[in-house]
């Protein structure tokens, strides 16, 4: 399949591009800047990203770009444009001001990367240098009113830099662009869907697993219920499924989720593991220790369970790709922000081999390939949830008593949210337990009672996200039936905090 990659210098856009590229149905991936391009025929073309460098910075990456993969198209953008500038003799300078933000793109120059361009159009700027000047060999493509350079190709080879950003969609035509240069610069077929992939991933888990056996812990979750299916497509009941019930779930949801498993003719074995998590979890209150503590259980309560059944050779997981993105810790690429419980990491002794048929996809590209596979949206609807559970929902320690008392006002959040129909049109909801008490009155009485912040979020993938503007009644409603029904909880409070600065989850 015809393939694009983009080589990330840090930018926070970076997945943004993969994204615009994956709507395109051309499949494309993400590699560090540092790492050598494969040679391959099914790469018809590379994207550079924008960084938080600047090109004359010390540690700054300084690929040599022309020498990439010769011959092959290359999209420059922002600092990619940058360091191609300097690369082949064009001048830079540190702007007067940082441009950040929207300007007018003029186009001028005839050119199959803007072809159905206006003249004018409305780009998004955001970068700290300016190129000032261009070689002779290099044909001027579009400028703005304060940057003449904005975008330009090396007239020898279809080799383009622009300095504003097509990924984002404050740049109006910034999809028209990308397809022109990936479908019509690069020529992909675009051959990227779901079906497609379904086809192949069946083939290669066919092919990789052979007569083998393959277990999986599964958690009721979009990513790990598609996987089981796919896999269980390919071979099926040679998969073992193990729901492990770690006492962090939400409400009734062990129960529920090994009803709906059966429901999908999913071969899975329950198991109530709940005292062994608020064992190794006693004592505990740092967020990372707590992720940690969680994660050495599950494999030990895994490895147990996994040792009933015999020849087992795989472990399937549903790690995804912004699972993979985020756990890359290299200079260029976005830093880790936390430990994520699915990604690398196996213990020696479990001698498994992996087998991960969504480490490609995106969280709406894995409900596409679920709806593909006939899942109901029952499950493809579920909002996500994080591996640890509650347990970094509860800020602090977690006990028995603190579990069930989130688990109670979650509900409460829940089941208004469905009630109101809102629940299907946020990405992403939950109940945080604070580590603080405040203060209440209730009849004739002083309270001194835990506290709850409530979280709601609009996302695609969850690399990004905004807070959701809930309407007031329905806070409220929420609010006074959270304290009126759930004893021992005095105080509720809305989280409008988006992503970036914040993350999703508070731990």
């Amino acid at each position: 399949m015809d393939k694009i990659i983009i080589l990330d210098f840090g930018s926070q856009y970076t997945q943004l591009i993969a994204r615009r590229v994956r709507e395109l149905q051309v499949y494309c991936e993400i590699q560090p800047w540092n790492r050598p391009i494969p040679k391959e025929s099914e790469i018809k073309g590379i994207i550079l990203s924008g960084s938080p460098f600047s090109t004359g910075q010390e540690g700054a990456p300084h690929p040599d770009i022309l020498s990439l993969y010769p011959g092959k198209p290359i999209l420059a953008i922002c600092y990619g444009a940058q360091l191609l500038a300097r690369q082949i003799g064009g001048d830079l300078l540190p702007s007067s001001i940082r441009e950040y933000g929207r300007a007018r793109l003029s186009v001028q120059r005839e050119n199959q990367l803007f072809e159905g361009f206006p003249h004018e159009s409305e780009v998004w700027m955001s970068h700290g240098d300016t190129i000032s000047g261009l070689p002779n060999d290099v044909a001027l493509l579009g400028s703005t009113e304060t940057v003449e350079n904005a975008a330009f190709q090396l007239l020898e080879r279809p080799v383009f830099g622009i300095q504003f950003h097509p990924e984002v969609t404050h740049s109006q035509h910034g999809a028209l662009l990308l397809k022109n240069f990936v479908v019509g610069i690069c020529g992909c077929k675009q051959e990227w869907t779901a079906e497609h992939f379904i086809e192949e991933s069946v083939e290669s888990i066919r092919a990789q697993v052979g007569d083998g056996q393959v277990v999986m812990g599964l958690s009721g979750g979009v990513d790990s219920t598609v996987a089981a299916v796919l896999i269980h497509r390919a071979i099926g009941h040679r998969l073992h499924g193990i729901f492990v019930d770690n006492g962090l779930l939400r409400k009734d949801e062990f129960d529920q989720v090994l009803l709906d498993y059966q429901q999908l003719d999913l071969n899975v074995t329950g198991v109530d593991a709940r005292h062994e998590f608020y064992g190794a979890l006693q004592g505990l209150s740092e967020p990372e220790a707590k992720r940690k503590a969680i994660g050495r259980t599950f494999i030990d309560v895994f490895d147990r369970e996994a040792h009933r059944l015999s020849g087992i050779q795989w472990l399937g997981q549903g790690t995804i790709y912004p699972d993979v993105i985020e756990s890359v810790s290299v200079m260029g690429p976005s830093a880790t922000i936390k430990s994520h419980h699915n990604v690398g990491g196996l213990p020696d002794y479990m001698k498994l081999s992996l087998l991960e048929p969504l480490r490609t996809l995106f969280k709406d590209e894995v409900r596409q390939v679920g709806a593909a596979l006939g899942i109901s949206p029952m499950f493809l609807g579920r909002h996500p949830f994080p591996g640890p559970g509650l347990g970094i929902r509860i800020l602090g320690t977690v006990d028995a008593q603190r579990v069930a008392l989130l688990q109670e006002a979650d509900a409460i959040y829940i089941k208004h949210l469905k009630k109101a129909g809102w629940y299907d049109r946020i990405w992403q909801a939950g109940t945080i337990l604070l580590p603080i008490r405040s203060v209440g009155v209730m009849g004739d009485e002083r309270t001194y009672e835990e506290v709850v912040a409530l979280r709601a979020v609009h996302s695609v993938d969850g690399m990004t996200a905004d807070w959701v503007h809930l309407p007031y009644d329905l806070l409220a409603q929420i609010s006074n039936d959270i304290i009126n029904q759930v004893k021992g909880i005095n105080r509720v409070v809305y989280d409008i905090s988006s992503k970036p600065p914040a993350t999703i989850e508070w731990e």
